[in-house]
């Protein structure tokens, strides 16, 4: 067994560590040759600060444009909990509607809650509420939220009837509708 000093041996451990790992096919000519030459090391070694430096550049990048990207969908999603609270109130609106209506359709009170009404669903219309309509539509688990199953005319896995009203802002689900499904025409 060849002996070989101690400092050739580590400089070509050093060399194989910054050059990143060596194939080997790699010829011991070509490792001596890079063991004498002090610039190879270096050119190395200023190579992998560079695609560091490189790397860190892109990472910056990606994190502004990230952080950019979460900037504007809190300032498109701000008013999502006002919105979610206004549709509860709807929802109390629309239940004395029909109460109202029960009472007598030409009522002047009746009328001018159904103006107030469009006017509400109007407003939250303008800033991007979208109503979700289920009854009669086939089931879909992201829009619908199933309450119960019933035997119906309608085929297995359409929406009967609608009990709470779903709504969508922008392109997100705020709220999904609650929906009765039907199990199927009766047997």
């Amino acid at each position: 067994m060849k002996k070989v000093p101690m400092t050739e041996h580590r400089r070509e451990s050093e060399e194989t560590t910054s050059l990143g790992s060596t194939s080997s096919s790699a010829t011991a000519a070509q490792r001596s040759e890079a063991a004498e030459d002090p610039m190879t090391g270096l050119q190395a070694d200023l190579d992998r600060f560079r695609d560091l430096a490189l790397r860190s550049q892109a990472d910056f990048e990606n994190y502004k444009k990230r952080c950019a990207r979460e900037k504007e969908d809190a300032v498109k999603y701000a008013n999502s909990s006002l919105l979610e609270r206004l549709v509860a109130i709807v929802d109390n609106f629309e239940l004395g509607l029909e109460a109202a209506r029960d009472e007598s359709e030409q009522s002047p009170i009746y009328s001018g809650m159904t103006l107030v009404l469009k006017q509400l669903r109007d407003f939250l219309a303008e800033n991007g509420l979208q109503a979700i309509e289920a009854e009669g539509k086939k089931f879909d688990p992201n829009l619908h939220e199933a309450i119960a199953h019933e035997p119906s005319r309608f085929s297995e896995g359409t929406v009967v009837r609608q009990t709470r009203r779903g709504y969508r802002f922008k392109d997100r689900l705020l709220r999904p509708s609650s929906v009765v499904v039907s199990s199927g025409p009766v047997s």
